[in-house]
């Protein structure tokens, strides 16, 4: 990683918001910005040959959008969906473009405002662990924050086949 983030420019004293949420029991957030919904549980619809983390896909607007099951991205333990679970569509960027994907975590757990001084840049924890989908961390109220960056987490470049698979089930999506 290089220090930089896409979903973090540079510290320039401002704030900015992430939605949280939980996942095996851990804390994560993302930007705000790029949340585009979210939605109760719904089974996604699913598609032969796709990687073991993409549920299926599901209808957001008219066409068919890839949902991701972040415990199985972040290889964690499967657990069972409840009233809890949602799916949060999210935009991620897919080379000059937009798309829309959707991922499935634990439950939301609040929108909470970030002075950029006080994100830290992802620890070294040397080459064993990766930490290329962590743009950086925080603490609120006593809890660690991981920042996910997103155009890392859902890489495109290892989705084409799912971004395919969606467009022959929905046809071409255009972003929103």
């Amino acid at each position: 990683m290089n220090g930089k983030s896409s979903e973090h420019p540079a510290n320039d004293g401002q704030h900015r918001q992430a939605l949280t949420f939980v996942l095996g029991g851990e804390q994560y957030g993302v930007d705000i910005l790029r949340v585009r919904e979210i939605r109760a549980w719904q089974a996604p619809r699913p598609l032969p040959n796709l990687p073991d983390f993409v549920s299926g896909v599901m209808d957001f607007r008219g066409g068919a959008v890839p949902v991701v099951d972040l415990r199985k991205r972040f290889r964690l333990p499967d657990a069972t969906t409840d009233r809890e679970t949602v799916i949060i569509v999210v935009s991620v960027q897919v080379s000059d473009t937009e798309a829309v994907m959707g991922i499935v975590v634990d439950r939301v757990a609040d929108v909470v405002d970030i002075p950029d001084a006080a994100i830290q840049p992802p620890p070294p924890l040397g080459h064993r662990l990766d930490t290329r989908f962590m743009s950086g961390m925080i603490r609120h109220n006593d809890r660690m924050i991981v920042l996910v960056d997103l155009d890392q987490l859902l890489n495109p470049d290892g989705f084409a086949e799912v971004f395919a698979a969606a467009a022959a089930q929905g046809g071409e999506h255009e972003p929103d």
